[in-house]
């Protein structure tokens, strides 16, 4: 049974950081690409970041580039996502997903298959 499970979200200050983290289990973590995407009532689910199975590519929403980041630990079937300079409009449920794509597609929440519960990230102005 595949498990996808977030945390790290919170109540946190503009211009305040947040680290989400994600712990892959029942699946081979380091085959697949990893993406977050956020959500907010009423509207659908968002791109926010993807990175690729090895590491050694990375993708942005224009909103989050410069300052969030995305890495993962394949030996801890951990994928993470650093949240810095947050604004008041990144407020949102965050969840973490598998991509199953072809090196394309990587904003597209058709392309992903298993989802976390999600995470709250509420930001304060």
């Amino acid at each position: 049974q595949v498990q996808l499970v977030e945390s790290g979200g919170g109540l946190v200050q503009a211009g305040g950081s947040l680290s989400l983290s994600c712990v892959a289990s029942g699946l081979t973590f380091s085959n697949y690409g990893m993406g977050w995407f956020r959500q907010v009532p009423d509207k659908g689910r968002m791109f926010v970041a993807m990175i690729t199975w090895n590491g050694e590519s990375t993708v942005y929403a224009d909103s989050v580039k410069g300052r969030f980041t995305i890495s993962r630990d394949n030996a801890k079937n951990t994928v993470n996502l650093l949240m810095s300079g947050l604004k008041p409009e990144d407020t949102a449920v965050y969840y973490c997903a598998t991509y199953i794509g072809l090196n394309d597609g990587y904003s597209d929440f058709h392309m992903y298959d298993y989802w976390g519960q999600g995470t709250q990230v509420t930001v304060s102005s």
